[in-house]
């Protein structure tokens, strides 16, 4: 299938193949994947007895909607195109919340985070700061979520995404010359890597050395990524999600199953997303395979 969508001759042909696969067929491009995502969710709603155990799921599209909010809100800016479906609560719950300064309706890991946040907006206009408010948080309550499911795979799942946000920040950070104790503002804690020690190595060594650190961590793989390129870094990142999910579809029972299909929906998606805008914008073959993630 993905052959067939990489040797398609434009976009048109790309939307008829993923017809055929049973993607949607209405609406633009960006609603067609959007419907995809909704009917993926729609599955598990419809199968699972409990939607808190993928509180570590959801709680993703709450932050990011708090994000919008906080600054369609500051700047008197209809934000709702913004909004993210798949939360714990409305988008325009969160809305509402940021407008009334009245955090009490959200989720509690939520409220004291869109309450810094948006005073530090207001305050000072930093949305850099704003969104690394929200954007730690985030991170902190998916472990937290992780461990709390009592399901292996979602505390991986956690401590991989807080993991891979950390390098990244880290790497970004040092090129542009930040200080460690702005890093450390910036990460979080991590079950699965000695952030601290990775700062202080960025910080005396530069940015490259970040990729010879990683080399002794269970990142490993990340270092060759990251000599290549962030744009092949971020390619490892979502295929690291993927070899996760290799051993959660087989289990019988529990919410692995389930949490690996969306997550596999999700970078399905992403990767017919990359295809479709390159046949939009009539990018080479080349440029394309090499950004094309692995399927689940």
């Amino acid at each position: 299938d993905l052959d067939r969508l990489l040797t398609a001759a434009d976009e048109a042909e790309c939307r008829r193949i993923l017809a055929d696969r049973g993607y949607p067929a209405r609406g633009t491009a960006a609603e067609m994947l959007s419907a995809e995502m909704a009917d993926a969710w729609a599955l598990l709603r419809e199968l699972a007895p409990d939607l808190h155990v993928f509180d570590v799921l959801l709680c993703r599209s709450d932050y990011h909607n708090a994000k919008a909010a906080i600054k369609g809100v500051v700047t008197s800016t209809d934000c709702a195109l913004l909004f993210l479906p798949e939360g714990r609560v409305p988008p325009e719950t969160i809305r509402k919340a940021v407008t009334a300064r009245d955090f009490s309706a959200l989720p509690a890991d939520m409220q004291a985070p869109a309450a810094e946040a948006l005073t530090v907006l207001l305050e000072t206009g930093d949305g850099q700061r704003t969104d690394m408010i929200l954007d730690t948080a985030q991170l902190r309550a998916m472990l937290a979520f992780g461990q709390a499911s009592g399901c292996a795979f979602l505390a991986q799942y956690a401590a991989l995404m807080a993991a891979q946000a950390d390098i990244k920040t880290v790497v970004r950070c040092a090129r542009m010359q930040k200080s460690a104790s702005f890093m450390r503002r910036a990460t979080v804690d991590c079950p699965t890597l000695d952030v601290p020690a990775l700062i202080d190595r960025a910080v005396r060594d530069g940015a490259d050395s970040v990729s010879d650190a990683l080399a002794l961590t269970p990142y490993a793989a990340a270092a060759d990524a990251l000599r290549s390129s962030m744009a092949a870094f971020e390619t490892w990142c979502d295929d690291a999600v993927i070899d996760a999910l290799a051993g959660a579809k087989t289990k019988p029972f529990g919410p692995e199953p389930l949490a690996a299909y969306v997550l596999g929906k999700e970078n399905e998606i992403k990767t017919v997303r990359i295809i479709l805008s390159a046949r939009h914008n009539g990018l080479p073959d080349d440029a394309v395979r090499a950004r094309i993630r692995t399927l689940y």
